[in-house]
């Protein structure tokens, strides 16, 4: 660790401030092409759990759905500190561990699956419109943990990323690209989360 991220560190350790619980990160399937871009990968999951996440979501963007199979093979074999659970296009089953991919899964397709599911309760009797709230759909998303902090690396835009989790969710963007994502962006991200001061919409 060289002397900036040494600085970036004991700023974190003195800042009173509770770290974000859960940790979320935005990338591409090109930013995976990259060389070496795994090897952040699982640099990135040993961050977060260093500085006291609980759990670690990375949406993987893809425009070529026929990308999806070799993504997962690979993010299947990712070296992680924690159990690890990929969730692809057509997945319906719940993500439920500590580290969590997804791979081309748009929050507005996982949402109307939820809404499909519902509507369906309903209409068989097992479910009234009056009992569909909140937590009803919470209950039937994939992936159904909401990040304190979501990262975006190479643009200042969202990609449709958890649009039901990611409500209140507080927002990092950087310029630097994947390829070149390091400790030291990881820390200050940290710290730019530490120094706000969180609404929840209100």
């Amino acid at each position: 660790m060289g002397v900036y991220d040494r600085y970036l560190a004991a700023r974190l350790r003195r800042h009173g401030a509770d770290p974000p619980s859960h940790v979320a990160v935005i990338i591409t399937e090109r930013d995976l092409l990259e060389q070496g871009a795994y090897g952040t990968l699982e640099a990135f999951f040993e961050w977060a759990f260093e500085y006291d996440a609980e759990r670690v979501t990375v949406y993987v963007s893809v425009l070529d759905p026929e990308a999806a199979p070799t993504l997962r093979r690979e993010l299947d074999q990712v070296s992680a500190p924690e159990p690890l659970a990929v969730r692809g296009p057509d997945d319906t089953q719940r993500a439920d561990a500590p580290i969590q991919v997804s791979i081309g899964l748009g929050g507005k397709h996982e949402f109307a699956g939820v809404v499909e599911k519902i509507a369906e309760d309903v209409q068989s009797g097992e479910l009234s419109a009056e009992e569909v709230d909140e937590s009803e759909v919470e209950e039937h998303l994939v992936f159904p943990a909401n990040p304190d902090l979501v990262l975006k690396t190479g643009a200042e835009r969202l990609s449709d990323f958890m649009i039901w989790q990611s409500v209140y969710s507080e927002l990092y963007f950087t310029d630097v690209n994947w390829r070149d994502f390091r400790k030291r962006e990881y820390l200050r991200a940290l710290l730019d989360y530490k120094n706000r001061q969180r609404r929840f919409g209100r």
